[in-house]
């Protein structure tokens, strides 16, 4: 049924105040990311737009300059020596290496994982299922501990092995989002008509070239998108990144240093916080061209 003018309108008007309740965070920190320290810790009223833009932030987070110079250069009055504990290139760089590595990984188990779960039938093929939606629930700190114990015992921990350390980090994020992306793309699969499969290996396909060449290209909606979750679950993981490394700092990690026994850093964490937005932006636009469900439409011929 066709809604009419003014339900129309209310509905875009609702939309438009619901986007907007949203996005709100997100542009008041990256306001208060060009703000000056005076502007931010303003006790009398709440600075909007009445303030000079700074890039003294980003200089700092993203470029490693010395805080304590740019603020005499620019006259700001206020000066912490140390670049080096504000200088976040490294951290980007380790997020980025992380997020995507665990990512990777992530998919190519969970691809191969649910199209034999959706094809094949064997004993106890639903209460594995289940098995794998109840590894999603348990919080990582009830293994924390445990978990902690047997990377330093395998020499996984960055103190111990820089390369051992990402590629442990990489791969409890992989364990940590394997149930979620075998599910998401189990549920993709199981859309697809087996008839495909029976009709590409009655054409003389191996099952492989069946899954390669027919199957998991109608799935690429379904790659993006579970791709893209956990990318961003992988992007904003604090606690398991906190424990297991040292020198490897993850931006969630990285940003919890920013609150000190003297005030917390907010110009440097809005910094830090919007610039660590543009990656997950950039890796959904690379992809958002695949994350509409088309699937099998108009694949059968009656």
């Amino acid at each position: 049924m066709e809604l009419s003018r003014p339900m129309q309108i209310l509905r875009d008007l609702t939309a438009a105040v619901v986007t907007a309740l949203f996005m709100f965070p997100v542009f008041w920190w990256a306001l208060t990311s060009i703000k000056p320290i005076s502007a931010v810790f303003n006790k009398d009223k709440v600075v909007w737009f009445d303030f000079t833009p700074t890039l003294i932030n980003y200089a700092v987070t993203l470029f490693g300059r010395s805080r304590s110079q740019m603020a005499i250069d620019e006259g700001l009055g206020m000066g912490v020596a140390g670049a080096e504990a504000y200088d976040s290139r490294q951290t980007i760089v380790d997020s980025i290496i992380v997020s995507v590595g665990a990512t990777t990984v992530t998919i190519l188990v969970a691809v191969f994982a649910a199209y034999a779960l959706s094809r094949m039938r064997f004993k106890g093929r639903e209460s594995y299922l289940n098995w794998v939606l109840g590894q999603r629930f348990m919080p990582p700190i009830a293994i924390l501990v445990p978990l902690v114990t047997i990377y330093s015992g395998l020499g996984m921990r960055d103190i111990q092995n820089i390369y051992l350390g990402y590629i442990g980090l990489m791969l409890i994020y992989a364990l940590m989002n394997l149930p979620i992306a075998l599910l998401l793309m189990k549920s993709f699969f199981d859309d697809i008509p087996k008839d495909v499969d029976e009709a590409a290996m009655i054409d003389g396909a191996t099952r492989w070239q069946s899954f390669s060449k027919v199957v998991l290209p109608m799935v690429r909606g379904g790659v993006a998108a579970s791709a893209v979750l956990c990318f961003v679950f992988s992007w904003t993981e604090f606690l398991l990144s906190l424990f297991l490394t040292t020198d490897i700092r993850t931006v969630p990690v990285k940003i919890q240093t920013f609150v000190t026994s003297t005030g917390n850093e907010w110009g440097f964490i809005a910094a830090l916080g919007t610039a660590a937005m543009i990656p997950s932006f950039i890796f959904i636009l690379l992809v958002q061209r695949h994350l509409v469900r088309g699937l099998t439409l108009g694949s059968l011929k009656e």
